[in-house]
């Protein structure tokens, strides 16, 4: 029994033995696992810890990419850049193109020429100086991004900058409008720790990308641009600066009874409903209102863009000038026609129905003494019609200064401007035309319905006073070739009235075999010897106190000025023959008198004119982007001496100078020159239709006529007289460009190019079509 008993033990015993030893093998095969994967846990650890942390070579390539790719930015200067602005009073300097940032030039042409572009809100936006170090990662991420880096493009390593702070910048230290930053090589300091570790890791993609130094200057090459794109920023940046000038200027359309020919200071109906008298062509002269409109005159439906020189002489667009009641009355005398969609004009006028040309010429035939294009340069054409006599004057080197009054005869200026013929709205009335005296070489008036013989001649003696001693008045109306009473009447009592102002008649010409008209040309005396000799002093001479070159709200006198009898007094000499006469001082100019710019006269004119020669040279004409093929109607808003006019004079236009009131009377310089233009106030609007010319320039103006006058209406002004897609060139203290820029903007004009160093600026922008939805309505011109 114990046996068995022990025996039983025993196996149990044997039995939990084997349990143990299972159980053990267990633990320790557990435990290796257990071990095992620790240990791959840490390997996997370690290996991972190696690869993020150990890779020297990417941070060395990634060094040597930043090495290729940072001094892509030039750091040299295209020669070609400079010399665009010259370094003169009011001027801009020689390096004008030189760090200019703003994009209506942004684009360059990949070798250091800017040229312009139509979006004007490219400009990126850099991190500050401070920035760089302190958010390395982030440029470079911009820089993969954009591919800005600005080639040869970036003068001095000057970058682009977002116009936001372009503008902040304009009102610090040297008052630029763009701010002008350099451009920094070293954007990452490769000795700085903390910048590789900052830049590594973002770094590493372009590493496997580009794993060899050979594929560098691949890189050089493939780098991204924004090409025609714009960029999400630049367009955000436009609209936020586009609002906030909406905010401030509140543009309507002006609601008048002209509608789109709408001239404020001709078509004041309430001042013409109160004037006592319409005697003398009242209700044509210049009535402005006391506050200038700051409305914008609305386009004609189906307005186009006109048609280019010379074609613009035979026709023009019927839907920019709809107008046809003039067509109706003098289509017979080959005025203008209506041919499906244009208005067509043969050429002819009422004294010459088959074509100007042909009367101009009969006229040099019977005068020889006019000499067209040599001895005559500057005219005056009297009740011009559609101006087709001036017109055809381009043909023979003549200019004419074409006026006619805004009445019956429908926009007949407002055809001579849309043919690219120079003309203004004005009338013979009771004042003094706004052109200085002794100044034209030759007045004309075909048949120009002037009543000369009343109130003591005194509209003739207006002509004496801007004719020059020794040039002629060509008239060529019925008086001189028909036997009617009335014109036998009117014939009589013009010889009797020339003779008693000692103007020789030189010529009365027969009928022209071809036009069927005769001419009469009567010359002004050269001497005060006639003037002394006369019996009878009627027409009265002019008190020595009247000046006769006084024009601007003159009422006018029935008096005669004296001949200039001193050699070195202007008017003592016929000017040299055309051309010579326009790069010439003229001979009265004397080393005693001071010029507008602080030198001795003569020395003034010649460096302004060697000044404009530069300028227009090398900046407006190849600098600017402005097609000039497309541009004939110009005006200088400022003119001086009449350098900028000059400086076009082989181009296939015509420039209106303007000597503003308030400004030296230079005009008798300027037509000495051969050159024309009248006097104005900028205060007022100007003597001509809407849409009237392709190009306004304004040196240094808005800044002298805001000190008096609404810069708001002087703008809106020019926008009336300026073409659709037609520009405006602004030379003017940096705040006045900041200025007239967030305005017209604020108008859609479209900004073409700007420009700012010293606190003096250059601005070019081009008119757009835009047109406000709300409307104002102008009482005083309300029928």
């Amino acid at each position: 029994m114990a046996l068995g008993k022990y025996s039983r033990v025993d196996n149990n015993n044997n039995n939990n033995n084997n349990n143990r030893k299972s159980s053990g093998y267990c633990s320790s095969v557990t435990v290796v696992v257990f071990v095992g994967l620790c240990l791959v846990g840490i390997w996997m650890l370690i290996s991972s810890s190696n690869v993020s942390v150990g890779d020297e070579p990417a941070l060395e390539k990634k060094t040597q990419l930043q090495d290729k790719v940072a001094p892509v930015t030039s750091d040299n200067s295209d020669s070609s850049n400079t010399s665009q602005f010259e370094e003169n009073p009011g001027d801009l300097p020689d390096d004008a193109t030189k760090g200019d940032t703003n994009v209506s030039l942004a684009e360059n042409d990949g070798k250091g020429n800017l040229n312009t572009q139509s979006d004007s809100e490219e400009s990126k936006e850099k991190p500050d100086s401070d920035e760089k170090d302190k958010k390395s990662e982030k440029s470079n991420e911009k820089s993969e991004s954009d591919g800005k880096y600005d080639k040869s493009d970036s003068d001095d390593g000057e970058k682009k900058q977002d116009k936001n702070s372009s503008e902040t910048n304009g009102d610090q230290g040297d008052g630029q409008i763009e701010k002008v930053d350099q451009n920094d090589n070293n954007e990452l300091d490769k000795g700085s720790d903390e910048a590789n570790d900052g830049v590594q890791e973002k770094n590493q993609s372009l590493t496997d990308v580009f794993p060899s130094v050979a594929q560098f200057e691949f890189l050089n090459e493939t780098t991204t641009q924004t090409g025609s794109f714009s960029t999400q920023a630049s367009e955000s940046t436009a609209e936020k600066e586009s609002q906030l000038s909406f905010k401030k200027y509140s543009w309507k359309v002006c609601n008048s009874t002209a509608g789109p020919d709408y001239i404020p200071c001709l078509d004041n109906l309430e001042a013409i409903r109160h004037l006592h008298s319409t005697k003398h062509y009242e209700h044509r002269e210049r009535h402005c209102p006391e506050e200038p409109p700051t409305c914008l005159v609305p386009l004609p439906e189906g307005y186009k863009l006109p048609i280019e020189w010379p074609k613009s002489r035979e026709k023009i667009w019927y839907y920019n000038v709809p107008h046809t009641k003039l067509a109706q009355i003098k289509g017979h005398q080959n005025w203008v026609k209506v041919t499906g969609e244009y208005l067509t004009f043969p050429g002819g006028g009422t004294q010459f129905k088959h074509g100007a040309l042909h009367y101009i010429d009969f006229i040099e035939e019977s005068v020889p003494d006019v000499a067209w294009g040599k001895q005559t340069r500057v005219i005056l054409d009297v009740g011009c019609g559609v101006a087709s006599f001036g017109g055809f004057l381009f043909d023979r080197n003549v200019v004419a200064m074409s006026f006619a009054p805004k009445d019956e005869h429908e926009a007949q200026v407002q055809f001579a401007l849309e043919r690219g013929i120079p003309a203004v709205s004005s009338v013979m009335g009771t004042k003094r035309l706004p052109y200085p005296g002794r100044v034209f070489d030759v007045v004309h008036c075909a048949r120009c319905r002037v009543p000369w013989r009343i109130e003591g001649g005194k509209l003739l003696l207006e002509l004496n006073r801007v004719l020059r001693p020794g040039g002629f008045f060509v008239w060529s109306a019925t008086p001189i070739y028909q036997n009617k009473a009335e014109d036998v009447e009117i014939w009589e009592a013009m010889v009797e009235l020339t003779k008693s102002m000692c103007w020789e008649l030189v010529n009365k010409t027969s009928k022209d075999a071809v036009n069927g008209v005769a001419v009469a040309a009567f010359r002004k005396p050269t001497s005060n010897e006639c003037y002394e000799q006369r019996t009878k002093q009627e027409p009265p001479l002019c008190p020595q106190s009247d000046d006769p070159n006084a024009a601007w709200n003159v009422p006018l006198q029935a008096c005669m000025h004296k001949a200039p009898v001193d050699s070195a007094e202007r008017g003592s000499h016929w000017p040299e023959q055309w051309p010579a006469r326009l790069e010439k001082s003229p001979y009265w100019l004397s080393s005693s008198q001071v010029g507008v710019y602080g030198k001795a006269a003569p020395e003034d004119f010649t460096a302004d004119n060697e000044h404009w020669k530069r300028v227009v040279t090398k900046s407006y004409v190849n600098g600017m982007g402005i097609s000039w093929s497309y541009v004939r109607n110009v005006m200088d808003m400022n003119a001086v001496y009449g350098g900028f006019a000059a400086a076009l004079k082989d181009m296939d236009l015509w420039v209106m100078n303007v000597v503003p009131i308030d400004s030296p009377d230079t005009l008798p310089i300027i037509y000495e020159r051969g050159l024309f233009g009248m006097y104005h106030d900028w205060c007022e609007s100007f003597s001509t239709y809407p849409r009237s010319y392709d190009l306004l320039h304004a040196d240094h103006l808005f800044s002298k006529v805001k000190k008096r006058c609404n810069l708001v209406a002087v703008v809106a002004e020019v926008d009336r007289i300026l073409r659709p897609e037609g520009r405006l060139i602004v030379r003017d203290n940096v705040e006045i460009i900041n200025e007239l820029e967030n305005m017209l903007k604020s108008m859609q004009w479209e900004v073409r190019m700007t420009y700012s160093k010293d606190k003096e600026g250059l601005l070019c922008v081009q008119k757009s079509m835009w047109r406000p939805k709300e409307v104002e309505t102008i009482k005083y011109a309300i029928a």
